[in-house]
């Protein structure tokens, strides 16, 4: 469910017509639901209401101040997987003591930042990044916390490029060598083993992966407990997918229940990683119309203002998302295939193909949805384009998030 709906013809945001916003502050604009991120938190949040547990929202999905800001003061910590993901989060007020440090390239300094900052603990990818932390907490005379990230050599059946929990590919540690590490970690200067971390991809559909990698992962932690680990937190990373097309995912109470039934007794604070589900649907990006090409053979391209480097996905991914005019429109009757395009030199500049729409003008508007997670944070200025503005609606306010950037702007860097 989402906050982004028609009303009397108009698409709104909340309470707010999507037309008022394009004529403030232009297009390209990505467009946020405070009352969508809020709904989100509060339902993923609510499945482990009855188990010690820790929402640490993954800040790659989107970075923006404020909404980091709001998730924190719902009680989000975070998942970072850089020290300026780390700083982003302690600025908005996100507790360090709910920060877990994930990557498979962390560097010396930031290990170092993160280690002053006194984090959650850092989910360790490999030896030698185990070696070079207790290096460098030895040397500050302090302790770092950690979990091994695990990989439990099992396929999500997500895209090719967003899966992580299998045997080839470059996360993590593998599940045979585990009890291993976490014995020489154990005698290492520095460094106190607390958990164990694992994840497995993104956008996931279907709930078996899950309890396939889970119940790995519940039978290492019983192994490491007999090995005489302390092992008080387990780290189920995120991954949960949210419905971009028709594909209905499974809610995160059900997520919740198999969580219960699989590790509802291992005696662990459990923490999860979710992104993509809390800010995915609370967003979308709002484009312009300009011009509708017709071809010779009778294909029709609607071309727009906004363009792959203000939302990659679908050229990096494939990755669909419904599109639609501002102004409610009749799906039975006077609806033509589609395809709806941007302006940059590149063939793949497109948002979808054979979408079925009404016969659109220059100025009309359209907004791609589902753009809350992976879209603005990972925009560019490709073609010299400056950056996309954006928005947070909260009920009948617009709060501005980041001005369009100018082009004097752009080329001042």
């Amino acid at each position: 469910m989402d906050h982004f709906s028609y009303k009397n013809g108009t698409l709104h945001a909340e309470a707010v017509p999507v037309d008022a916003i394009a004529a403030e502050h232009g297009t390209p604009t990505y467009i946020y639901s405070n009352a969508t991120l809020t709904r989100h938190f509060q339902v993923f949040d609510g499945a482990f209401s009855d188990l010690d547990h820790a929402i640490c929202y993954a800040v790659k999905a989107n970075d923006n101040h404020e909404i980091l800001k709001r998730l924190g003061a719902l009680g989000a910590g975070a998942d970072c997987v850089s020290a300026g993901e780390i700083m982003r989060s302690i600025k908005a007020g996100i507790d360090p003591s709910n920060i877990v440090f994930s990557g498979v390239g962390k560097q010396p300094w930031e290990i170092e930042y993160g280690i002053k900052q006194n984090i959650m603990q850092f989910n360790v990818e490999s030896e030698p990044e185990l070696e070079l932390l207790s290096s460098i907490a030895a040397s500050l005379g302090a302790t770092a916390k950690i979990a091994f990230r695990v990989n439990p050599d099992v396929d999500a059946g997500t895209h090719d490029k967003i899966a992580t929990g299998r045997q080839g590919d470059k996360f993590g540690i593998a599940y045979d060598d585990a009890l291993r590490l976490y014995n020489k970690a154990a005698t290492l200067d520095g460094i106190e083993v607390q958990s164990v971390a694992v994840h497995i991809g993104s956008q996931l559909t279907n709930l078996e992966p899950f309890r396939q990698a889970f119940t790995k992962i519940k039978d290492l932690v019983i192994q490491l407990r007999e090995a005489g680990h302390n092992i008080t937190h387990l780290d189920l990373g995120g991954g949960l997918g949210i419905p971009y097309k028709k594909d209905i995912p499974p809610s995160p109470s059900a997520y919740g229940q198999m969580v219960k039934e699989v590790l509802g007794d291992i005696g662990c604070k459990l923490v999860f990683e979710p992104g993509r589900l809390i800010v995915g649907n609370a967003g979308i990006l709002l484009s312009k119309v300009i011009f509708l090409k017709e071809t010779y053979h009778g294909r029709k391209f609607l071309i727009i203002d906004a363009a792959m480097n203000d939302l990659i996905r679908p050229t990096l991914y494939d990755a669909y998302h419904d599109i639609v005019p501002s102004v409610e429109f009749d799906h039975t009757t006077d609806v033509f295939p589609t395809d709806i395009v941007g302006p940059v030199c590149e063939t793949g500049d497109v948002f979808g193909k054979d979408r079925e729409l009404p016969t659109m003008k220059a100025d009309d508007l359209i907004a791609i949805r589902s753009c809350g997670a992976y879209g603005s944070v990972m925009a560019c200025s490709y073609n010299t384009r400056p950056l996309p503005a954006e928005v947070l609606v909260d009920g009948d306010e617009v709060i501005v998030l980041r001005k369009r950037q100018s082009l004097d702007e752009l080329l001042a860097r």
